[in-house]
This record gives structure tokens, C-alpha cells and sequence, in this order.
């Protein structure tokens, strides 16, 4: 399944939308790393709602991603992880280094935002 990516000003927008393969998830790791270099994008939201189970695999694709992209100047905020996969991830000793974490994909933004206003930076996404 292709997940689509969206940029939007300085921000790239990943939205699962259903569960993905092992190869899905490396495929969209690559697509948004490149896409992070070729926009120059400052902040990534990867929308992880629709999502009822992940595993150890998911998570450490998300991790890096997270990793990745801020190697190449960017921030990540992993959006919507639903509370059975926030504690699975916890009983399974998984966790999201490097990526900020948001309730819904409009607090991934607006942190972002609250990122960059911060360092005196333009507003991601404007």
C-alpha cells in the first residue's frame, strides 16, 4: 500500500492509512528521507491513526525515520498512536527516539509550528 506524502510550505505529511507490509514501510522510510532532502523540509507528520497494531518492525521504521530526517535538519512528530499500541509499545520496551509524538495530526502541526517559533524560524506549513 503507497502511503501518500503531502508537503505542505516546509512540512512533509505521511498518512497511513491502512496496515503496511514490512516492504511498505521501508518503501515510505525512503520516500520521505529523499523527499526531506529534496524539499528541504524542516518538519515531517507521519499520521499513524488508522493504525489498531503495530509491531516491533513498525516501530523501529518510525524510529528511523525519526533518526533520519533529523540528521538532515528536519523534526518528526508521529501523530495518532492509539492507547493499546501506547502500551504494547511500552510493554515491549519500544519507543520513538528522536520523534516528537501528538495526539491527532492537527497538534503534529501545531507543534511544529511551536518548534519554530521557538528558534525564531518562520511558521512550517505557512
Amino acid at each position: 500500500m503507497e502511503v501518500p506524502i503531502l508537503k505542505q510550505g516546509d512540512i512533509l505529511i505521511a498518512s497511513i492509512q491502512g496496515a503496511l507490509t514490512d516492504t511498505d514501510l521501508l518503501r515510505m522510510q525512503e520516500k520521505l528521507v529523499c523527499r526531506v532532502r529534496d524539499y528541504r523540509s524542516k518538519g515531517v507528520v507521519i499520521d499513524v491513526t488508522v493504525l489498531d497494531v503495530m509491531d516491533s518492525f513498525a516501530a523501529r521504521t518510525l524510529r528511523s525515520i525519526a533518526i533520519m530526517t533529523r540528521l538532515l535538519g528536519a523534526k518528526v512528530v508521529i501523530a495518532g498512536i492509539q492507547p493499546d499500541i501506547a502500551l504494547s509499545m511500552v510493554q515491549l520496551g519500544l519507543a520513538l527516539e528522536g520523534a516528537m509524538t501528538s495526539l491527532d495530526l492537527e497538534d503534529g502541526i501545531a507543534m511544529l509550528n511551536s518548534a519554530a517559533r521557538k528558534q525564531g524560524l518562520c511558521q512550517y506549513g505557512n
